[in-house]
């Protein structure tokens, strides 16, 4: 591996609410969340409603971006079998969530998200950008106090999903010398 590889930061994403909007649609979708054709459609038994709230112009933008992507979500290895064909994304690495410890829950119900502690360690000092609907202030302060590298963590609306200016806010941070 390169040392550029090494410095080349991570980008930590979730798929409910940044790439699968949720909830009360937004003002400007008066008659609900715009739905799209996908760029290929999975084969099998991958029929949740929801995907169709994929938009396909996510794949370029995300891949645009200098970094390397990684799933944070859920969804685990099925991102990569039924949410990244309709955007056009490759297979990504894949954080594996581990089993709450009893310092975990602690930190949990002080307000800290359940995937903070597991996506610092995933990125062993790295640098960092997570995207989620379900980041706060909380998450903020102990990933300052905790991890090496430099991060950016960015809530997005759950209701619009990833929109114009998350990438204006990501592509600028990305850009910045490590």
């Amino acid at each position: 591996m390169t040392v550029s590889a090494v410095q080349r930061p991570l980008l930590f994403l979730d798929v409910d609410g940044p790439l699968i909007p949720f909830g009360t649609a937004p003002q400007d979708y008066p008659d609900g969340h715009p739905t799209y054709q996908a760029v290929l459609e999975p084969q099998g038994r991958h029929s949740n409603p929801l995907l169709a709230r994929l938009n396909p112009e996510h794949g370029p933008r995300l891949t645009a971006l200098p970094c390397d992507l990684v799933w944070a979500t859920t969804w685990m290895a099925d991102a990569n079998e039924c949410v990244a064909p309709r955007i056009g994304l490759p297979q990504l690495a894949v954080v594996i969530w581990p089993e709450p410890s009893d310092e975990d829950e602690q930190a949990e119900r002080a307000g800290l998200h359940w995937k903070t502690r597991a996506l610092v360690e995933w990125a062993a000092g790295r640098p960092f950008a997570w995207v989620d609907d379900e980041v706060t202030n909380t998450d903020r302060a102990w990933v300052a106090a905790h991890h090496q590298g430099k991060a950016l963590l960015h809530r997005v609306d759950p209701c619009r999903g990833l929109a114009d200016s998350d990438y204006a806010t990501l592509g600028s941070w990305l850009r910045q010398p490590v």
